[in-house]
């Protein structure tokens, strides 16, 4: 089985521009996820998605292969299925180009060991919030599973609404997905449901359509860098680890 990981990685970021060129502890924040997923040793390239030269050569001086594709792209998954139209490939895994701190260990975790690799198969991580301030703040997605990891709902908001028991650990995504080409050749085909459009989240374009879509719990540390003040805190995270190490 041929496993491609893609890490997206685009220019245009209203709130952080040239976000994957920020630096992380003297090291770009783009070198710092090609480096944990080229430790992945299941994935038979690794890939950075721009559309953007300098985003490119700054991956290309240390190393990385790079596939140029649209500027106008709305979600990562377009992107994606753009690569998946150049390179051949089973299963495709999609590393955000803003998660600086998911290792190996953490990547794998979605990626299934068996699978009809013609099928239609979505799946994707998320783990646990340890602090209630984050469940509130609206830039955290909130997933919502069923007893088998299906997707049931995603938002912005804090759900579900504790009404009934209090005993709940809520859930926010991490950007890693694994698709394959079917997957992906469905969600180019179909149009952006409503829901999609209000929250601003394009796994609803398989939730509203009754596609099954999984989330796996990593139980792992997760930080994505969506503002310059989200360096601070990612620095301060990796210097402990190295320390530790």
């Amino acid at each position: 089985m041929k496993i491609i990981c893609v890490i997206p990685a685009r220019y245009a970021s209203s709130r952080f521009p040239y976000k994957p060129l920020a630096e992380i502890n003297g090291k770009a924040m783009i070198w710092w996820v090609y480096s944990h997923c080229k430790d992945v040793s299941c994935f038979n390239e690794v890939y950075v998605a721009t559309d953007n030269i300098k985003i490119r050569k700054k991956c290309q001086d240390f190393g990385a292969k790079v596939i140029m594709t649209s500027p106008n792209h709305e979600t990562a998954t377009d992107r994606l299925y753009e690569v998946s139209k150049k390179i051949e490939a089973d299963l495709f895994v999609m590393v955000n180009g803003d998660e600086p701190l998911l290792t190996k260990k953490d990547i794998i975790k979605c990626i299934p060991k068996e699978i009809d690799t013609n099928s239609f198969f979505v799946s994707n991580l998320m783990t646990d919030f340890n602090n209630p301030v984050e469940v509130v703040d609206t830039s955290n997605l909130k997933i919502v599973t069923n007893d088998r990891g299906l997707a049931l709902f995603i938002s912005r908001s804090p759900i579900p609404y504790p009404k009934g028991d209090m005993n709940y650990i809520y859930h926010k995504f991490v950007g890693v997905g694994v698709f394959t080409k079917k997957a992906l050749d469905f969600y180019h085909k179909t149009p952006r449901g409503i829901i999609e459009k209000i929250e601003e989240n394009d796994s609803f374009r398989f939730i509203e359509n009754q596609m099954p879509i999984y989330y796996i719990n990593a139980h792992c540390k997760s930080l994505s860098v969506d503002t310059p003040k989200d360096i601070f805190e990612v620095e301060k995270i990796l210097r402990k680890k190295l320390l530790k190490n």
